[in-house]
């Protein structure tokens, strides 16, 4: 059977780091305050040059080079992304271009934080179907162009980045041994829109608008949510926590990854988690934790790793998968 197997894996970051201590001269809060709840330390913060565009092809770039592979052998981009360039067309389009490629297709996937274990899920639908043999699926966010910069339970949790990988179908024997990915499930609920969502948009009020979150009703559902699409492709591979070499959650709030984590019985010691020194990058966070944990050595070929997200909407997904 056709497998879609991971060739390469690359991130892109602004230059501006900000601390938590800055945000003590803009709303009421401290570094004390924002670490112990939420265990951010800092995020990037994309400059007036740098955009969600920008930011993925610098991230597709690096992964293709990781691959050593050039955009001609790629046929697809699936970007992922809540922050796009234009209304339309869709980012991933200007990515394609950016790289050069006049062949192919490209389009972008809204999931919010969920989006990168949407897309990558949906990318492993179009290669073991046949239409494409080599895809970037790229994660790329700006929230900080959508954040209220007075509102200290929001402004705080976000930054900015691109992370993306190269997945490309191999033949595989149909066993838990095969590399690539081995199972995905997929879930949303519309009636959870208000408690995480942004207040405008073409169709309604014509404008941007401002990410709105009521946190504590998104704590209280992540980490069943989580749970449950987990424990789907633990059934769907037949394996248990205990045989998962790795574990990437989205990284949104250190407690929720911490909780999440110890319910399903995961071992600290696999759970990789960069929260700290990003923030919360939605689509991104996957695949920038992705590869960090790649290329500084801990996760290798024969792996087994489970990527895990929750986003506005609500939508939450989970993805094994065999380096």
């Amino acid at each position: 059977m056709i497998r879609s197997i991971v060739r390469g894996v690359g991130c892109a970051l602004p230059r501006r780091s900000m601390k938590n201590s800055e945000f003590e001269a803009i709303v009421d809060t401290s570094d004390e305050w924002i670490t112990q709840r939420t265990g951010i330390r800092e995020r990037r913060i994309a400059d007036a040059d740098e955009t969600t565009a920008s930011l993925g092809e610098a991230a597709a770039r690096a992964a293709l080079d990781n691959a050593g592979l050039t955009p001609a052998d790629i046929d697809l981009i699936v970007l992922a992304t809540s922050t796009p360039n234009n209304t339309f067309p869709a980012t991933a389009v200007e990515i394609q271009e950016r790289l050069g490629m006049r062949h192919g297709f490209a389009f972008d996937m809204q999931a919010v934080c969920s989006g990168f274990v949407y897309a990558v899920t949906t990318t492993d639908l179009y290669l073991r179907g046949g239409q494409a043999k080599r895809a970037l699926v790229i994660g790329s966010e700006t929230f900080s162009r959508i954040l209220d910069w007075t509102d200290r339970g929001t402004c705080v949790l976000f930054g900015d980045g691109a992370g993306a990988v190269v997945l490309e179908a191999s033949e595989g024997q149909g066993a838990i041994a095969d590399r690539g990915i081995l199972a995905a499930s997929l879930r949303s609920d519309g009636v959870h829109k208000e408690k995480l969502f942004v207040d405008g948009g073409p169709s309604t009020t014509g404008t941007v608008g401002h990410l709105r979150m009521e946190g504590r009703e998104v704590f209280k559902h992540a980490v069943a949510m989580i749970t449950d699409v987990i424990e789907d492709v633990f059934r769907q591979a037949g394996i248990t926590a205990e045989e998962l070499d790795w574990f990437v959650p989205h990284q949104a709030n250190r407690r929720i990854i911490d909780a999440s984590a110890k319910k399903l019985g995961i071992a600290e010691e696999k759970v990789v988690v960069t929260v700290d020194r990003h923030g919360n990058t939605s689509a991104a966070s996957v695949p920038l934790a992705l590869t960090a944990a790649v290329t500084d050595g801990r996760i290798r070929k024969g792996d087994l790793v489970l990527l895990e997200a929750m986003g506005g909407g609500f939508t939450w997904g989970a993805v094994l998968l065999r380096w």
